[in-house]
């Protein structure tokens, strides 16, 4: 008996519908793109009006045969890649494929991967929205274009094997100015007077303002002695004692970019890896009762919720914690410009499914990230924070310190995080007492640089500058740093030297279009794209004529921008010729300056500082697979081959004598043997 075909693009996702639909549809996965620009031509016809040129994606010919075998025999097809321009575009391509017919209805869209939103979504199928695929045409020639032409430029006048990217282009420009801004800091002395208190037994402190009239900056420490002469330790006398009732509303629950800041700062977590476990949570997890999907779909720029959630915060709220603590009921819905307001805001699918609820079937990461989103929309529906502001001003012989105190009135939305914030409890003082001081003291300070960018404050900047959109933001830092354009130091990015010229080359040569302004303005033109208002080759039409003009003044630049290697004092076993450290797809390593006739190159050795478990006079270093992908082994290689994949802790196994590794991934994080079934410890 025929079935019917759902084509999503995860495995994961298909295992989880196939089972909420039964017997009668078949899931299958696309993994992936199955058509698109082709690799290795430039693929867009500028003479035709900007045609591109799909073609099927190398590799992927079985995967097309089986869904077309499937397709012929299935009585209804049903296109549910993701619901996104992206998916929209997958599902366009699939039709094609598939030779299904344009006017029928056969996209369907899964939110969240419930059974019934899954089997709603099956009953409402529409057709495909001609829209949302042009304005993803749109983006991909756009970006195809400014890849495919400037990259071979940059290869011949920087250096070889780089491209650029438009939107990526820009992250790396906001990296390089705000570098540029920190090299050109100036700190700047001043020094601080503090004072501190005991009374009522009450401890505090106050700190020294300036003059009854005003604020008084001190910039070395000549002045911070004559303040500190000035001072009688017994006569602080209260001048002044302000208090305000103040309150803080709950936050909106996550969008894409605020999910990637909370889950940076808070959790420690990249932006990659942050939709990775999002993107696990949204395709479902086996929790007991069969698969299902904890989240709403993870790439929106909304902040509405529906009612159903609402309804469902509030009962909970006023279950556990009582009904002062709900609010009145708010789905965060008002779209802000620049936002597609596509779909709801990343929530659970169930307010019911609590974090502890589902922990035993969650790795520690993914356990992690549920609690932030899932905490994060219950507070959302929860009432304010109610707290008393207090300033108490001291005149001490006509200089003025001042001491700030926050006391909690009403916990509000914290209560399910914890409670009480950070409070600094002053004592009840009044107008003309006075009090004195136990201890005062001067501090010298220096002013600080701007702070380099972090993965979360440059994912805030990009959204706030209007470039990139939620699906684009994670993929558009690995990129810069995939290129080695940019390097972390801690969490913080900075450019390389390479990222400095390439950022140089396009700003002397491409500022008309890369700049925060075009790039921004760019993403508003695909937006009305999207909404039908205006054609998208009228957009590629306007955008290449701009283009155009710059890569023809681009040959006028006469500047050297060449990058150098960085010679080292070795020479090449090979040849004989000098060696350097080199850029390339997988980073830094060591090269014959001799290249292209001599083709030695050598990693850049890390030590471990272990010894070699196998040989027992060898090094464990760090090394680089020709797949890119990072494992340690003995530097007396080939006479020893030992090697293990996970880093080395120096601790030898208690049972086999092999190295104790530390083992991290998706599902495990454990110190244990390399060789036997040792544990150590388990992290989580």
């Amino acid at each position: 008996m025929a079935k019917n075909l759902v084509i999503v693009e995860s495995p994961t996702k298909a295992r989880s519908i196939g089972k909420m639909l039964g017997s009668n549809y078949k899931v299958m996965a696309t993994v992936g793109h199955l058509r698109d620009l082709p690799k290795s031509k430039f693929g867009v016809d500028i003479e035709n009006n900007f045609e591109p040129e799909y073609i099927k994606v190398r590799g992927r010919a079985k995967t097309i045969n089986e869904l077309k075998k499937e397709a012929d025999k299935a009585d209804k097809v049903y296109l549910a890649t993701d619901p996104d321009r992206e998916g929209e575009a997958i599902s366009w391509h699939l039709e094609y494929l598939l030779g299904l017919d344009p006017d029928d209805k056969n996209r369907v869209e899964f939110h969240e991967i419930t059974k019934e939103n899954v089997k709603n979504a099956i009953k409402t199928p529409r057709q495909i929205d001609q829209n949302l695929v042009d304005a993803q045409q749109a983006r991909r020639v756009m970006d195809r274009i400014v890849g495919y032409e400037i990259s071979p430029i940059l290869w011949k006048r920087v250096k070889s094997g780089l491209s650029a990217g438009r939107v990526q282009s820009v992250a790396l420009k906001l990296i390089v100015e705000k570098q540029k801004e920190i090299d050109a800091f100036v700190p700047e002395e001043y020094w601080t007077i503090t004072a501190d208190h005991d009374y009522d037994n009450t401890k505090f402190i106050s700190e020294f303002y300036g003059k009854p009239s005003k604020k008084v900056k001190i910039s070395n420490e000549s002045g911070a002695n004559k303040v500190l002469d000035a001072i009688d330790k017994d006569n602080f006398k209260v001048v002044e004692v302000k208090k305000t009732k103040k309150s803080r509303k709950p936050p909106k629950p996550y969008t894409t970019s605020t999910l990637q800041q909370d889950a940076s700062n808070k959790l420690g977590y990249s932006t990659k890896y942050t939709m990775q476990l999002a993107q696990q949570l949204f395709e479902g997890i086996d929790v007991g009762d069969g698969s299902v999907g904890l989240i709403s779909y993870m790439r929106t720029d909304a902040t509405r919720i529906s009612s159903e959630i609402v309804g469902e915060s509030l009962k909970y709220i006023k279950d556990k914690y009582g009904d002062k603590y709900a609010g009145k009921g708010n789905n965060h819905g008002g779209k802000k410009k620049g936002s597609q307001d596509a779909h709801e805001a990343i929530r659970p699918t169930s307010i019911f499914r609590d974090p502890i609820s589902v922990k035993p079937y969650l790795t520690d990461q993914q356990y992690k990230l549920y609690k932030l989103i899932w905490t994060r929309v219950v507070q959302s529906q929860m009432t304010d924070y109610e707290y008393l502001s207090t300033t108490i001003n001291f005149d001490n012989n006509n200089l003025i310190f001042k001491s700030n105190g926050k006391i909690t009135i009403f916990e509000g939305f914290n209560k399910i995080s914890g409670g009480l914030e950070n409070e600094n409890i002053l004592p009840e003082l009044k107008e003309g007492d006075v009090i004195s001081a136990t201890k005062i003291k001067k501090d010298q300070h220096f002013t600080n640089p701007p702070a380099r960018y972090t993965e979360a404050s440059l994912v805030k900047v990009l959204e706030e500058f209007g470039i990139g959109r939620p699906s684009t933001y994670s993929a558009t830092i690995n990129q810069i740093v995939n290129r080695n354009y940019v390097e972390y130091e801690g969490r913080s990015i900075y450019p390389t030297e390479l990222g400095f010229t390439v950022n140089d080359f396009l700003q002397e040569n491409f500022d008309d279009i890369i700049n925060v302004v075009f790039t921004a303005d760019m993403e508003d033109q695909l937006d009305k794209i999207a909404e039908h208002k205006i054609y998208w080759k009228d957009v590629l039409g306007n955008f290449y004529t701009g283009f155009e003009k710059d890569m023809k003044n681009v040959k006028k630049d006469d500047t050297d921008y060449k990058v150098k290697d960085e010679v080292l004092d070795e020479k090449c076993p090979k040849c004989g010729h000098a060696l350097a450290i080199k850029h390339g797809r997988n980073g830094k390593f060591i090269g014959c300056t001799n290249f292209p006739e001599c083709d030695f190159t050598k990693s850049i050795v890390k030590t471990t500082g272990v010894t070699c478990p196998k040989c027992k006079t060898g090094e464990i270093i760090e090394k680089v697979s020709k797949k890119g992908k990072r494992f340690y082994a003995c530097d007396n290689y080939p006479k020893c081959e030992y090697a293990v994949w996970d880093p080395p802790t120096g601790e030898t196994c208690p049972e086999c004598g092999d190295l104790l590794v530390h083992k991290k991934n998706r599902k495990v994080d454990e110190i244990r043997c390399a060789n036997c079934d040792y544990i150590k410890e388990k992290k989580r």
